[in-house]
C-alpha cells in the first residue's frame, strides 16, 4: 500500500512539473519531503566530487526518484508490519500446549483467524467476553515474544494464562488449580565458580541470595528503564482485581477427577488462590530441586512460561493473571513422571476455571 501511494505522489509531482514547466520545483519538494543528504546531488542533477561536474537529464532523475521512493516504501511497509489487526477491546487468553489450546477453542464463538509470524491468533467470544486466543509456545522466550506480538496487534486490556504446571507445594496434588499472586524467574542466575569443599565464588557484580542450589545462585531480573538504571525485581505481581475475582469464584467451580480413559485421582481437585509461582527455562523432574524451589521461593507451582508473560505484562502495564493446573509433581511423585497420564485432565481443569473466570469478569 505504501509503495502505491509513493508512486502516485511522484507521478502527481511529475505531472504538475510538466504542466508548469518547472521540474526543478517538483524535485525540490520531493527532496525536502523524502530524501536525505545522500540523494541531494542526484536530485539537483549534479554528480562527481564537485557539484556541477556533470548534468543529468531531468527525465533520468524522475525515473531514479520513482525507484528510490519505491525502495523506501517497501522498507516502510516492513517497518510497519506490527499494524493493529483488530481494535475490539479483548482479553488475551493464552496457553503453552496444544491440549490446553484445544480445550479453550471448544468454548470460542464467532471464531476468526489471524496468523502473525507463524503464530495463529483466534478472535471471538467466550461467555460473551471478547477474547483473543493463542499459544505462547513452550519456554520463556516463546512466551515473551508471542505475548508482545499480541499486545502490538490487538487491543488487549488484560491477559489470562491457562495451562499446566509441576507441583512444588506438597499440600497440592495432581489436578489442583493454582492461582499464584506473584511470579518469579527463579532460573535467572549466576552459575558460580566452584572453589572446592562445597564453596563457590560469585563475580563481584552478583548478589548472594539467602539460598542456592549448588553452583546456581538466583539473581533478580533487570527490567530496562529508559534514561535510568535497570529496575531489579525478584517478583512480578498479578493484577489485584483479577486475583480477587479468582478468589470469589474458586469455591463454585467443579473440577474433573478422571481422565477419558477412566484413570481417576484418589482425591477431589481443588483451587488454591495466592502464594508464589516460579518459571524458568527447564522442565523439572527432580525431587531435590523441587524441594529447593519450595524452600527458597515458597513456590506452589513451577512452569516454563508464566513469569515471562508476567514481566511483559508488567512493562506494558496490562493486568495479568495465570491459572496453572498440576499435571505432575516435578519429581515429587513415587514413580514415573505423571504428566503424560494426567496432561489432558489438568488442561481441562485449567480451561474450566478460565471459562468461569471469564463469565465473572466485568465487561471491557
Amino acid at each position: 500500500m505504501q509503495f502505491v501511494l509513493g508512486l502516485q505522489e511522484v507521478i502527481r509531482w511529475v505531472g504538475d512539473a510538466w504542466e508548469a514547466r518547472s521540474a526543478q520545483t517538483a524535485l525540490s519538494a520531493a527532496r525536502r519531503r523524502y530524501l536525505g543528504r545522500g540523494m541531494l546531488c542526484v536530485l539537483s542533477g549534479k554528480t562527481g566530487a564537485r557539484q556541477g561536474a556533470m548534468r543529468i537529464p531531468r527525465w533520468v532523475l524522475l525515473v531514479g526518484a520513482i525507484g528510490y521512493l519505491a525502495m523506501g516504501s517497501v522498507a516502510m511497509t516492513g517497518a510497519r508490519a506490527a499494524e493493529m489487526l483488530d481494535r475490539t477491546p479483548r482479553t488475551a487468553v493464552m496457553s503453552a500446549f496444544e491440549p490446553e489450546w484445544t480445550a479453550l477453542q471448544a468454548m470460542l464463538e464467532g471464531r476468526r483467524e489471524h496468523v502473525v509470524n507463524r503464530t495463529t491468533f483466534l478472535t471471538g467470544t467466550i461467555e460473551k467476553q471478547p477474547v483473543v486466543l493463542f499459544l505462547s509456545g513452550v519456554s520463556m522466550v516463546n512466551a515473551a515474544m508471542n505475548t508482545q506480538a499480541a499486545l502490538d496487534r490487538f487491543n488487549i486490556r488484560r491477559i489470562v494464562f491457562s495451562g499446566i504446571a509441576g507441583g512444588v507445594n506438597p499440600e497440592l496434588d495432581i489436578g489442583d488449580v493454582a492461582v499464584p499472586e506473584q511470579w518469579g524467574e527463579y532460573l535467572e542466575a549466576v552459575f558460580a565458580r566452584d572453589t572446592g569443599g562445597g564453596n563457590y565464588r560469585l563475580p563481584s557484580f552478583a548478589q548472594r541470595p539467602p539460598s542456592h542450589f549448588g553452583m546456581i545462585f538466583p539473581q533478580p531480573v533487570e527490567v530496562p528503564v529508559s534514561g535510568a538504571r535497570p529496575e531489579k525485581r525478584s517478583w512480578f505481581p498479578v493484577d489485584a482485581q483479577l486475583l480477587a475475582i479468582a478468589r470469589q469464584i474458586a469455591g463454585t467451580v467443579a473440577l474433573k477427577d478422571c481422565t477419558v480413559e477412566h484413570k481417576c485421582l484418589t482425591h477431589k481437585p481443588k483451587i488454591v488462590v495466592g502464594g508464589h509461582g516460579v518459571s524458568g527455562q527447564a522442565f523439572v523432574d527432580n525431587a531435590a530441586f523441587r524441594e529447593y524451589a519450595r524452600k527458597s521461593f515458597a513456590a506452589n507451582v513451577l512452569d516454563e512460561e508464566s513469569a515471562a508473560v508476567a514481566q511483559v505484562a508488567y512493562i506494558n502495564k496490562v493486568p495479568f493473571i495465570a491459572f496453572r493446573s498440576l499435571s505432575d509433581l516435578a519429581g515429587g511423585g513415587g514413580a514415573e513422571n505423571e504428566m503424560t497420564t494426567f496432561f489432558q485432565l489438568a488442561s481441562d481443569n485449567s480451561a474450566v476455571f478460565v471459562r468461569a473466570f471469564l463469565e465473572a469478569l466485568p465487561a471491557l
